[in-house]
């Protein structure tokens, strides 16, 4: 089935998140028809994905419906699809919604369909290390996290060894960039705050957090002088860092690093979050197949300087799936391409000159540690400890959409980092044993508890039985 006719040129973007989002909203005044088309009903701050998983925020202030931030835009309608095809010569887009397709026609396309969780080539991994890229993704590891202590109390209470008890309270965090770093932090700050009197037979202070990175550094993106801070703050919360460690193997109970000298060694670990690796939309290699070009390694289409495919200034192609300039995957290169974007169909309309470049200007690089540690760099003004913390809770709060959202998140915050509750801890077997629960045995709360003592040489737990 096709879309509805109109007499108006149609603007088709692809996906909600910040670049298709305040794309549409630029479009606002503009005598076009606007669709957005995306595989979920919300906008989604990624950035603050980890506080859902760590019992923060609820989904809800993180992720509003598209069609709420939308509804006052007359020239705009909202569907949920998934983009199976894109035909550049015919001008149509194909989606998928639970078995019914569709074709929309376009007179201008905007593809800003963002990243996925990359695992390195070893998609294996994800079954016990889940990334964070969705909402999905984080109220998994909010059901893994919370779900550990449990184990572990029930472990204890019933005087199980010391060696379970550590694999169930070591949590392993993979990649050390801002998401990896926040994660760690927030994991610290939940043993040593949150958790610490709740619990009778455990002591969640006892718990380690492990910090794992291939790269020589944590934050590589920053100065050098503020990655060495972040370090040390991590190492005061009493974060294990492991630099130069490169992950190999991945299962239930744990994980296989290597070092720089080859070495390999193992962590036993219940919990695992991966935050190390994203990879462009599998669309930017449709799009690239198309118009003869290659993606990159993290595949990524190259654009031209006004971010349009050659041969094909209808298409604008923007963050996190563009190659330019070596841009980072960043909000406001999307945010900023996304205007860009706009203003480009707006002057097509008009009959102006078109193929304007797009110049990004970049406003700084933040990242929290734990509750008053942060580091900032704006320019040449490079901010540590609270005063980069403060800064960090007003650019996030700014960024997120709805004022409703904004009052419940800084109270959020007010409870959490002033004192030491946080009102998401709700949990449910489902979440705590999530996608192992629908290929295990039934006997999964045994395994999960006391790992393979009986056939310590399968890493694997029985399928089961059909």
């Amino acid at each position: 089935m096709a879309s509805t006719a109109s007499p108006r040129p149609r603007v088709l973007i692809i996906g909600s998140g910040f670049g298709g989002l305040f794309a549409a909203q630029a479009l606002k005044r503009a005598d076009v028809d606007v669709t957005v088309v995306a595989r979920t009903s919300h906008h989604l701050f990624q950035p603050l994905l980890y506080q859902v998983a760590t019992g923060i925020l609820s989904p809800g202030e993180i992720a509003p419906p598209t069609r709420e931030v939308l509804s006052r835009q007359r020239n705009a309608e909202v569907l949920l699809g998934e983009v199976i095809e894109i035909d550049l010569a015919a001008r149509e887009v194909h989606t998928d919604t639970l078995g019914l397709r569709r074709r929309h026609r376009y007179d201008h396309l905007i593809v800003a369909a963002g990243t996925n969780q990359s695992w390195f080539g070893h998609d294996e991994f994800a079954d016990y290390a889940p990334g964070m890229k969705s909402i999905d993704d984080a109220l998994e590891l909010r059901g893994r996290i919370f779900g550990a202590y449990e184990l572990a109390e029930l472990a204890a209470a019933e005087g199980r060894s010391a060696e379970e008890l550590s694999r169930l309270m070591t949590f392993v965090v993979i990649g050390a960039g801002p998401t990896g770093v926040e994660m760690a932090g927030q994991l610290a700050e939940l043993a040593r705050r949150t958790l610490r009197r709740d619990f009778r037979h455990i002591d969640p202070e006892n718990a380690r957090v492990i910090l794992l990175d291939a790269a020589p550094t944590v934050l590589g993106t920053f100065h050098e002088s503020l990655r060495g801070k972040a370090e040390r703050s991590l190492e005061q919360l009493g974060i294990q860092v492991r630099l130069g460690a490169m992950v190999v193997g991945v299962d239930a109970y744990g994980l296989d690093v290597e070092d720089t000298d080859g070495n390999r060694g193992r962590i036993e670990a219940f919990t695992k979050v991966w935050a190390a690796g994203v990879a462009a939309s599998p669309l930017a290699k449709v799009l690239a197949d198309q118009v003869g070009l290659q993606v990159d390694k993290q595949g990524r289409i190259p654009v031209e300087r006004d971010l349009t495919l050659p041969g094909h200034p209808e298409v604008h192609v923007i963050g996190d799936m563009m190659a330019l300039d070596n841009l980072p995957g960043v909000a406001q290169v999307a945010i900023q391409g996304g205007r860009h974007a706009a203003a480009e169909i707006r002057r097509a309309l008009r009959g102006e000159r078109t193929g304007q470049p797009f110049h990004y200007k970049d406003k700084g690089n933040m990242a929290t540690i734990s509750r008053f540690r942060a580091i900032a760099e704006v320019g040449r003004i490079k901010v540590t400890g609270f005063t980069a913390w403060v800064m960090w809770l007003v650019v996030h709060l700014l960024y997120i959409i709805g004022f409703k959202s904004q009052v419940t998140t800084l109270l959020r915050w007010a409870v959490s980092f002033i004192g030491r509750g946080r009102a998401e801890r709700t949990i449910t077997q489902q979440q705590v044993l999530a996608r192992l629960a629908l290929q295990e045995t039934p006997d999964v709360h045994r395994w999960l508890a006391t790992g393979p003592t009986e056939h310590p040489e399968d890493s694997r737990p029985p399928r089961r039985r059909e």
